[in-house]
């Protein structure tokens, strides 16, 4: 079973709202409720715009031109505080923890996920993932970005199995079950937020929650 890192083994929503807070508390004084809330709501918007992009100057840059800061980065400085800060605003539940290490009493598991190398092994590392995973492939480290489905199949030669015998594990309709089903990995939807499938991307299967899996292998 291979899975896909951010909003589906990691809550990365959260991880954007601890970032906010960092750079609030770093960047501005005396900021009342309201307006924080504005701000992070914002914030979020910045990030959404850019998710996906490596260079991450653009969200601090927009961010800091709508809301003043009192003390502003300096922008050949931002790309480096994103890299070294968002990485430790991710934490994991242990429940997904257990669930993984149960899935692989079973099965071998893998971590295929796009972005740089240092920021995502920063995430698996401060997280404890690391020691969960048979193989870990990270986009940049190998040259290929899902969807493309080069990148799961280097997953497949390296766990040795044969994709009929596979699942993946993802949140993004496109990148994550559209590139597994290229490949020809049955796709599981993680989609627990209950969001509209407004793609003609069919999904093998769909959870709302990780735990499910683990119905899911006991029945099947």
């Amino acid at each position: 079973m291979i899975f896909d890192l951010d909003d589906t083994l990691l809550d990365r929503d959260n991880a954007v709202d601890q970032m906010f807070f960092m750079i609030s508390e770093k960047c501005y004084e005396g900021v009342n409720h309201s307006t924080k809330n504005e701000m992070l709501q914002k914030f979020k918007e910045y990030d959404k715009r850019a998710y996906g992009y490596s260079d991450k100057t653009k969200v601090l840059e927009s961010f800091f031109d709508e809301f003043p800061p009192k003390h502003r980065l300096p922008s050949n400085d931002i790309q480096d505080f994103w890299n070294n800060n968002f990485p430790n605003c991710f934490s994991i539940k242990q429940d997904t923890i257990k669930i993984v290490n149960t899935i692989k009493t079973h099965v071998k598991v893998a971590i295929i996920t796009n972005g740089l190398t240092q920021r995502q092994n920063a995430k698996i590392i401060n997280t404890n993932l690391n020691s969960c995973f048979d193989i870990i492939l990270i986009s940049e480290e190998v040259g290929f970005s899902k969807p493309d489905r080069r990148i799961f199949e280097l997953a497949l030669n390296k766990l040795n199995v044969q994709p009929e015998e596979t699942l993946f594990v993802g949140d993004d309709l496109e990148k994550d079950i559209m590139g597994c089903q290229n490949a020809n990995i049955k796709g599981i939807w993680f989609n627990p937020h209950m969001a509209k499938n407004d793609t003609a991307i069919n999904p093998y299967a769909k959870i709302d929650s990780l735990g499910r899996l683990l119905d899911y292998l006991d029945n099947k």
